[in-house]
């Protein structure tokens, strides 16, 4: 309660400790509000009454006029403070508002026992009965394929919640393996089994993270009508009425649907999802405290296809040929960007292959004097064959992240490859030819500055017009997408940031930086 009333603010920096009135008078203040509660019962020594007022008012009264005795040792640590401050250090996180959380918890509960009083909740914590609807055994004992998601994701049925987010219906965070549901909506059985693997769906085919730089609310339309297309196909629970359904949009993928949505921004926009008009149902944060940290793609991956290999073990019917691709697809993630970037290197960038000759002893010649050894060595020509150019864009708005992982991972293909140096070239609002460099202190020579925005093709032109510069060298442009319109001649690829996009169609691999 000393928190919840605010007595212990937690702050950085130093504090400055309570006296012996304040915190006589929080003490007060405390024990009064818990008599009107039945939390408990007080102990003997307490005494049976306290006086009115708060406690700021309480401490200066009892600073001018005296301290009671009676009230000297209302605390819990007998003759000694129990409120001690203390400072609250950065790498604690943020500093909390324990006094807001104890109003917005107590004002909670207030609703919730005025909802229970009027018939619209169970129990004042909001759970269901387990007679209501959206039991979860119900998937896990009538329905395997998605048995698997819904032993581990948790329902929250909390009408304060609902309310303060806006969810109409239902909601889902795949993050937080929840889904929120409006207990004040009514259902039948089988639409509620709808709804929920509609849900369920969303979060474990990542229907979240696969938006990529489309609108969101537009790509949550699409992904609706294909998740309801499969529901209704499968005949799981019946198709309440409100929800987006479709029979043309049959067979289509959610990028496809998202195509063709597009046309039509004026009537998409008034199309409603699960949580309600003009806001998608997946969420893209936690709308409570984090749990526990678990590994979301292999959860996701692990349940569908746990569920669908239990689904045809049992024999339960046909599935949708394109529910069965996106699991299967699951099943096997792609590469990651730096195993997909090390096999362009191994594709295109040549390995220095070395000499043998007597003109330069061997490092072991010296073990074996009377025997002549032929040693090794790479000819200049050799090394200069084997080389790639880089063209990096030092513009205000490239991340620091960005340009570690892009340019470490470049050196160290470069290195495994015996790749000596790479030709690097510069560019914001001009290009800087910088010459041969070691891959390794690339980074070192990389000074990030202007506004954002840089123009990249004189800095390819001029690699490629270099006399030095191999004509069949590969070229990395490394960017965040900020650029102007590219034409790169020969072997090219992109490193950009994950979810940014080029302003062209490339002709080159895309590499995105997670």
């Amino acid at each position: 309660m000393h928190l919840g009333f605010g007595h212990l603010p937690a702050a950085p920096g130093a504090r400055e400790q309570p006296d012996r009135y304040d915190l006589a008078a929080r003490c007060v203040v405390v024990n009064r509000f818990l008599l009107g509660f039945p939390v408990g019962t007080a102990p003997e020594e307490l005494p049976v009454s306290y006086p009115d007022g708060d406690e700021e008012r309480l401490a200066a009264r009892w600073r001018a006029h005296g301290l009671p005795a009676a009230y000297e040792r209302c605390g819990t640590a007998g003759p000694g403070p129990d409120q001690v401050l203390v400072e609250w250090l950065r790498r604690w996180g943020p500093v909390p508002d324990r006094q807001l959380a104890f109003a917005t918890a107590l004002t909670r509960t207030v609703s919730a026992a005025l909802d229970l009083a009027g018939g619209r909740l169970d129990s004042l914590d909001g759970e269901r009965l387990p007679r209501r609807p959206w039991e979860r055994a119900l998937f896990v004992s009538s329905y395997p394929l998605l048995g698997g998601i819904a032993a581990g994701i948790t329902l929250v049925a909390d009408a304060e919640l609902a309310r303060a987010h806006g969810i109409r219906i239902a909601a889902v965070d795949p993050g937080a393996g929840e889904i929120y549901v409006n207990p004040l909506r009514t259902f039948e059985d089988e639409e509620w089994r709808f709804i929920l693997a509609h849900e369920m769906l969303h979060a474990a085919l990542r229907h979240g993270d696969r938006c990529g730089t489309r609108d969101p609310y537009l790509f949550n339309i699409a992904c609706d009508y294909v998740v309801n297309g499969w529901l209704v196909e499968m005949q799981v629970g019946t198709l309440p009425e409100g929800l987006l359904h479709d029979p043309e949009l049959a067979g289509l993928s959610a990028e496809e649907v998202y195509d063709r949505v597009a046309g039509d921004l004026r009537r998409m926009r008034r199309l409603a999802t699960p949580r309600g008009k003009g806001a998608g149902d997946v969420l893209g944060g936690p709308l409570r405290p984090a749990g526990d940290y678990v590994d979301l793609d292999e959860f996701y991956r692990r349940g569908l296809s746990r569920g669908l290999d239990l689904h045809q073990a049992q024999r339960r019917g046909f599935l949708p040929g394109g529910l069965v691709a996106e699991i299967r697809a699951l099943s096997h993630p792609p590469l990651p960007w730096d195993a997909r970037l090390a096999r362009w290197f191994d594709e295109f960038v040549p390995r220095p292959e070395p000499v043998r000759t007597y003109a330069r002893p061997a490092r072991r010649q010296a073990s074996t004097p009377g025997i002549p050894r032929a040693g090794r060595y790479f000819p200049p020509e050799e090394v200069a064959r084997c080389t790639f150019g880089v063209v990096l864009d030092t513009s205000g708005s490239m991340g620091v992240t960005l340009l570690g992982k892009a340019l470490g991972a470049i050196a160290s293909y470069a290195e495994s490859r015996d790749v000596p140096a790479a030709r690097v070239v510069f560019c914001d609002a001009a290009p800087y030819d910088a010459g041969y460099l070691p891959v390794t202190e690339i980074a070192g020579r990389v000074r990030v500055h202007g506004r954002g925005g840089t123009v990249l093709q004189p800095g390819i032109d001029l690699l490629r017009r270099a006399e030095d510069f191999p004509a069949t060298a590969p070229v990395l442009v490394i960017t965040d997408g900020w650029c102007d319109v590219l034409r790169v001649r020969g072997e090219h690829a992109y490193l950009i940031p994950r979810g940014s996009r080029l302003p062209f169609t490339p002709r080159g691999p895309v590499f995105e930086v997670s």
